[in-house]
């Protein structure tokens, strides 16, 4: 670290999690209060800092927690008011790299710019953020209670984004948005008849702090609906309204509904990678590659740009960059800005060689660690930890799977894909001019290349699942047929609530793969032109198969035709050749005693009284020359499997509102940003999981798999199109879906419809009476009684937050720990519930003081 800092910087530690928050004043580094933040005034720049262990996402009011091994990701945000002057910008970029500088260089630094904040930025104030007007400069006091009427305009659906907007006129409002007028005396709460219906929630909150915050001299809130001012309202109540804002003004003044500058437009992404230089005076960007990138575009020795347009600009800096390019890497970044005529609040992030966040790694096709993988197989992806075929194998010894288990902790479930150990009852149909025609149970396994199938899969828990399998060689109809046909199947049996799962011939998920008990078989053409209908039949034509088989037990091998040569074998596999007489299993010298035994399984299940024999590379006869059609040069290299990127796990609310598709990522997402009327995608890399609301839009749910294509196509690394795509239904979640959330509640929205006690409140209704009980009741549900067991469960983090209003609606404040699951329970206050509530109050009191539950 560096020697020599500025004193405001001193009080951060060093092996402990942090938030802090600095506000530049006269030219000085000055602290901002706790109680403060979340609240920015547009006439200054602020310094945020935030340093996460990555176990749980950071935020303005996370506790210091001890990291042991001080392995913590910190980022660094100076943020700039529209207002602010250049000085105190300057000043505010100037000392982000003086701090960055004495925590060793390795910070993420971000830009931000007031209106147009991250996703990153915004996700640490969850109680939202507050943009009022003045600064220092303006002589503003900014402790000292705000005693002047103010107009703030509410966005956002999870995080309310509270903006004060000048002046206080019709003409400062639009029909799209929710608005406060806090006239002191009385708070307004305007609604856009255009606003959607989590706004007038956020709207109603902010309404109740405003309230709380003027004490006994606030007459109380006002519910004001557009075009409907006047109504059930005293003559004093408009009065005042109409005082600040006259209704005569409105048709003339208010503006239509503004478009979200939030939302982003998913178009066909290209990253650009440019080196920077200053080395002859001038800036000079040279263009070096265009996606996908590898990290082997990157040289330790210089500066980097990676251009990803509206998503904004990274810079990062090689190790062997000189101190003058790191100190002035931001301000070349501003000058790449301007160059390309971008405009000024596009987003800039910098990085440091060897000190790369997962998002950052994440916008390479790959990044080769020092631990890369050796060996054949898919590599899958859960929370950042790369899981290879290997480890899926580790976790199901002896071809056995606990069940149980995978129900206890679904974030196992989620890490393996595998909700049970596919021993569950399946029925298979085969898509045949355009009709469903069942499958025999003794094919059960057998698909063909040229066709399509539906698997109806329901486990011993009553999870039902329909997988629609695409053959690489089936006909655009076929695959149509096969979708249109899940839906229906979806529909009659099940009432639409099954799990639906598009698998693409080669890209099939652990799960699917389990169905078939080490017996899954792809064939080349379709089922009358393969090798078994052959058989069959008695046509001689056809009367030889080779498979070659991978997989090191019954949940995940498969086995695929392949051309009936010798230079289809590969050392590092298993093949099954059959013929008419005789069926030869032949191992590659780089093959397993466990691969060898899945490929006498497959040989078992066709054999048909042939003999079996057992063939070992480099020990060939004659006679199994002669049956593969005779001698030839094949692949006798040892793979190497390409190295991926641990890919971060990412959620998107998806919505064509505004006449386009668009999404908007949720950091540190949990169960909570599923809201019922939105379409949601969880991309953990090899799956992409789409989240269906009950309440969501008709379009929307209908044009899912479309959704995903597109959201594919945009992705930069040049992401497989044949992704496996599994459409969830709300309420009907299974276990690989929830265990990307942490804890889940099953009662969740049946029970976030109640707004405590016996006051019922409708989130999706948009009646001024319903929001009349949500502002006129206390700042936070009356106490009711609560059992641990069938009560809601919610991470320790989000039960330790001070403020009450930050709770989840369903939540009594003073019994904080009946929400936690029996197992974090246990960690926290060391017994179980039980021995918790035999203790007397006073003790039961002071140990919730001590975990921050009180």
């Amino acid at each position: 670290m560096s020697t020599i800092v500025d004193p405001a910087f001193k009080v951060i530690p060093t092996h402990q999690t942090f938030f802090l928050v600095w506000r530049i004043e006269k030219l000085q580094v000055v602290p901002v209060p706790e109680e403060q933040y979340g609240t920015f005034y547009n006439g200054d720049s602020y310094i945020v800092i935030c340093g996460n262990d990555g176990k749980e996402g950071g935020h303005s009011r996370m506790k210091p927690k001890e990291v042991k091994d001080g392995s913590l990701e910190i980022h660094i945000h100076f943020w700039l008011g529209s207002k602010t002057s250049q000085d105190e910008a300057a000043v505010a970029a100037y000392k982000t790299v003086e701090l960055d500088d004495h925590l060793g260089g390795y910070p993420i630094q971000h830009r931000e710019v007031e209106g147009h904040e991250s996703k990153r930025f915004l996700s640490y104030f969850r109680r939202g953020l507050t943009i009022l007007e003045g600064g220092v400069a303006s002589g503003l006091n900014h402790v000292e209670k705000q005693a002047k009427p103010r107009l703030f305009h509410i966005k956002g659906k999870r995080i309310p984004i509270v903006r004060e907007v000048t002046p206080i006129s019709w003409a400062s409002m639009n029909h799209g948005d929710v608005f406060i007028l806090d006239s002191v005396v009385r708070v307004f709460l305007w609604q856009g008849n255009q606003a959607n219906y989590m706004e007038k929630i956020q709207g109603a909150k902010i309404a109740q702090q405003l309230k709380a915050e003027h004490g006994p001299e606030c007459n109380g809130i006002v519910i004001m609906e557009d075009g409907s001012e006047v109504e059930s309202k005293s003559s004093t109540e408009r009065a005042e309204f109409e005082n600040y804002l006259p209704l005569s003004q409105k048709e003339d003044s208010i503006g239509s509904s503004k478009n979200d500058q939030e939302d982003e437009r998913i178009e066909r992404a290209s990253l650009k990678l440019y080196k920077v230089s200053d080395e002859s005076g001038s800036l000079k960007i040279i263009h070096v590659n265009t996606s996908p990138l590898s990290k082997e575009d990157l040289n330790s020795q210089d500066c980097f740009i990676i251009d990803n347009g509206s998503a904004g600009i990274w810079v990062w800096i090689g190790k062997g960059a000189t101190p003058k390019e790191r100190i002035e890497s931001m301000r070349n970044a501003q000058g790449f800005i301007i160059k390309k005529n971008y405009p000024n609040h596009t987003p800039v992030t910098r990085v440091i060689d060897g000190g790369e966040p997962i998002d950052f790694k994440s916008l390479f096709k790959s990044w080769n660690e020092a631990n890369s993988t050796i060996g054949l197989g898919k590599t899958y992806s859960a929370g950042g930890k790369v899981v290879t075929l290997k480890d899926l194998e580790k976790l199901m010894p002896k071809n056995k799977l606990d069940i149980a288990k995978l129900h206890e902790n679904p974030s196992l479930a989620a890490e393996v894909q595998m909700f049970d150990d596919g021993s569950g009852d399946k029925q298979i149909f085969r898509i045949c001019s355009f009709d469903l025609v069942p499958v025999e149970s003794n094919d059960y396994g057998n698909f063909f290349s040229g066709d399509c199938y539906i698997i109806v899969y329901t486990s011993a828990t009553k999870v039902n699942v329909i997988y629609y399998w695409i053959g690489n060689c089936s006909s655009v109809d076929e695959r149509g047929a096969a979708a249109m046909m899940t839906v229906q199947l979806d529909n009659e049996r099940f009432n639409g609530s099954a799990v639906q799962v598009r698998v693409s011939e080669g890209k099939e998920p652990p799960h699917f793969t389990a169905i078939f008990g080490g017996r899954m078989v792809i064939y080349k053409g379709g089922h009358k032109s393969g090798f078994r209908y052959a058989i069959s039949t008695g046509d001689s034509t056809k009367d030889r198969c080779l498979l070659q088989v991978r997989g090191t037990n019954k949940f995940v091998t498969r086995a695929v035709e392949v051309d009936c040569e010798a230079s289809s074998l590969n050392s590092n596999d298993v093949f099954v050749l059959f013929t008419p007489s005789t069926v030869y299993i032949w191992a590659g010298k780089g093959s397993t005693g466990d691969e060898r035994e899945m490929a006498r399984l497959c040989a078992k299940r066709d054999e048909g009284g042939r003999e079996v024999i057992s063939v070992s590379e480099g020990q060939e006869k004659s006679d199994f020359w002669d049956a593969i059609g005779g001698q030839q040069a094949y692949s006798q290299e040892k793979l190497l499997e390409s190295s991926e990127p641990p890919h971060p796990i990412r959620l998107f609310q998806c919505s064509n509102s505004k006449g386009y598709f668009y999404l908007e990522e949720i950091y540190d997402f949990n169960q909570t940003d599923l809201i019922e009327e939105d379409v949601m995608l969880l991309d953990t890399w090899d799956t992409i999981f789409v989240w269906i609301g009950s309440k969501s839009n008709t379009e929307e749910r209908n044009r899912t798999i479309e959704t995903v294509e597109d959201y594919l196509r945009a992705d930069p690394t040049g992401r497989d199109l044949e992704t496996p795509i599994v459409i969830v239904k709300q309420g009907s979640e299974p276990p690989n879906f929830v265990g990307f959330f942490g804890s889940w509640d099953r009662n969740y929205w049946s029970q976030i419809n109640r707004y405590g006690g016996d006051t019922t409140f409708d989130l999706a209704s948009t009646d001024v009476k319903a929001l009349k009980k949500l502002v006129t009741s206390n700042s936070v549900p009356p106490c009711m009684a609560v059992d641990f067991n069938s009560s809601a469960k919610y991470p320790l983090s989000t039960l330790r937050v001070r403020d009450a209003l930050e709770l989840p609606a369903d939540v009594d404040p003073t019994k904080k720990e009946v929400y936690l699951t029996n197992e974090e329970f246990n960690q926290v206050f060391g017994m179980n519930f039980q021995e918790f509530q035999s203790l007397p109050r006073w003790k039961q009191i002071d140990l919730k003081k001590k975990v921050g539950l009180f």
